[in-house]
């Protein structure tokens, strides 16, 4: 197995009705658990990584990794640029081989934002590449972007068509309500809003922010048309809560070895319940259903 584009597994999720889940690693142990439950359960998954975690593990060996893993478990890998916003930084990366790119240019006027999309588009297209942009901005903190609350922008559903024509994006990101970070309170989605997103839109739509989302606001975005949902924070808090748990009950504890392996079986609940959230536990391999 190799490392792959994005296009084929969310057109295939959108033909079959169910999510690929996208992951936010941040070191080897979150790619390793990532990796082999999504093997395990025969589940295409997308390991995704910020510019910050690019720039903490090497983007040479955040790829060699994944097409290590890829070969290894027989299964196919996409690694993803999430929520990158120079366009030399991502032609570079996508020169040292990564196939998926999410362009963030959400925070300009909508002008500037297909501007840049485009031109990124066009490069990476070139080189079978799949880009995803975002219209509308989500609130909270995501690596070094911050958003307030009240500068939150949803997503236009007359715009969101315009910005696919105009952009030739193969995915599309959505603001209806959900936010990076955990919550505090179950989030208020706009799920009428992403219907009439749907009805306009025939590209795969993305939800960002969907860390600490109940089961039923995700199976009702599957429904309304999500096909990738993003999880970084769900998976950071799952390793760190059971790390330090487990250094205050064994002070002793010097091999990481040892002490990292609680830290893991909990990120492996997380990636587990969010496969099974997306409904697409066996799908890795499945011949896409006609509709």
């Amino acid at each position: 197995m190799y490392v792959i584009s994005t296009n084929q597994m969310l057109r295939q999720a959108q033909r079959g009705r169910y999510a690929v889940p996208a992951f936010n690693i941040h070191n080897l142990e979150t790619m390793q658990v990532v990796v082999e439950t999504a093997a395990r359960l025969h589940a295409p998954v997308i390991i995704a990584g910020t510019p910050g975690t690019f720039a903490y593990a090497g983007t040479e060996n955040l790829i060699a990794l994944t097409r290590a893993m890829a070969r290894h478990f027989s299964h196919p890998l996409a690694i993803h640029l999430d929520h990158h916003a120079g366009y030399d930084d991502i032609a570079q990366k996508v020169c040292q081989g990564v196939r998926s790119v999410m362009i963030d240019a959400s925070s300009l006027a909508y002008d500037q934002n297909v501007a840049v999309v485009k031109k990124v588009v066009t490069f990476c297209h070139y080189h079978d590449v799949s880009v995803e942009a975002e219209l509308g901005q989500l609130g909270g903190q995501e690596d070094d972007l911050s958003v307030n609350s009240e500068d939150a922008l949803y997503t236009s559903p007359s715009q969101a068509g315009d910005f696919v024509l105009a952009t030739g994006i193969d995915s599309l990101a959505v603001a209806i309500g959900t936010a990076h970070g955990m919550y505090t309170a179950p989030p208020a989605l706009d799920f009428g809003r992403l219907d009439a997103i749907r009805d306009r839109v025939s590209v795969p739509l993305v939800l960002h922010g969907a860390s600490g989302l109940p089961s039923g606001a995700i199976h009702k975005a599957i429904k309304s048309g999500i096909c990738k949902i993003n999880v970084a924070t769900e998976l950071k808090n799952a390793f760190s809560s059971s790390l330090k748990r487990y250094l205050q009950d064994n002070p002793q504890s010097t091999d990481p070895r040892d002490y990292l392996q609680p830290a893991k079986l909990a990120m492996k609940e997380v990636v587990e319940k969010v496969i099974a959230d997306c409904g697409c536990e066996g799908k890795a391999y499945a011949r896409s259903p006609s509709i």
